[in-house]
């Protein structure tokens, strides 16, 4: 049997959001769904006085309720549902590791600008080794939520350095776009030195430096080229930070 793709969910619309996404990916990869509720305080009552058996039926009804909302749009999809005990990112770190894929929800401002990211999400990426993707709300962009999902022809966009090449990386993205039959774009950001950085000083660089840039890129491509043939992989080295 595959392995699973597995979200964490809490109730709340970023992880409703995730759960959905989650089916999707799924079924794309033909893999079973496992929706799953972490709480660190599973067996033992509250400060507020909610007690072990409250606090287990609440997790159920989340996790019935996202099972529910998944299950109206993927019908024939294999979804099983878990309460786990635990500080939730240790939980779902400890999850993840029986999991091709961890999935969820997006909260809160981080350093990566625009991005949403939440305590939780931050700490399991740290502590899991399998790939972990995070969901924003569909309702808060300008894309439809059926559609956010559905549509397959947006690019897998990869962050490379050509100093430090990480082939888990690279492997999943390629295997991202085929599966998707998607354009995978490889981005590398390069800038020089703060105190050359003018204008004149950053076309120049660009001039000068900007081709050999691209030529290592390029030779360090190859080989996911040829493993990879029906991957429509497009290189592109530019000035700027790499967020």
């Amino acid at each position: 049997m595959s392995l699973p793709v597995i979200v964490g969910v809490d109730g709340s619309s970023e992880s409703i959001a995730a759960a959905e996404w989650a089916a999707h990916e799924s079924e794309l990869r033909g893999a079973p769904l496992l929706i799953v509720y972490a709480d660190e305080w599973a067996g033992a009552a509250t400060s507020q006085g909610v007690g072990p058996d409250a606090r287990c039926r609440r997790a159920d009804e989340l996790l019935a309720e996202a099972a529910e909302s998944v299950r109206r749009l993927h019908p024939v999809l294999q979804i099983d549902t878990r309460q786990l005990a635990g500080p939730p990112a240790a939980a779902l770190a400890g999850a993840g590791a029986e999991a091709v894929l961890l999935v969820l929800g997006s909260r809160g401002l981080s350093g990566l600008r625009g991005f949403l990211l939440g305590s939780v999400g931050m700490a399991a990426i740290g502590a899991t080794e399998c790939p972990v993707v995070l969901v924003r709300v569909p309702g808060r962009s300008t894309v439809p939520a059926r559609s956010a999902v559905a549509r397959s022809s947006r690019d897998v966009v990869v962050g490379v350095d050509i100093d430090q090449f990480f082939d888990p990386l690279l492997d999943f993205g390629f295997q991202e776009a085929a599966s998707r039959d998607a354009r995978l774009l490889a981005l590398y950001g390069w800038s020089i030195p703060p105190v050359v950085r003018d204008a004149s000083a950053l076309v120049a660089a660009e001039r000068e430096m900007g081709p050999d840039i691209a030529r290592r890129l390029a030779a360090d491509l190859r080989p996911w080229r040829l493993m990879f043939p029906s991957v429509d992989l497009v290189e592109r080295s530019c000035v700027g930070g790499p967020a």
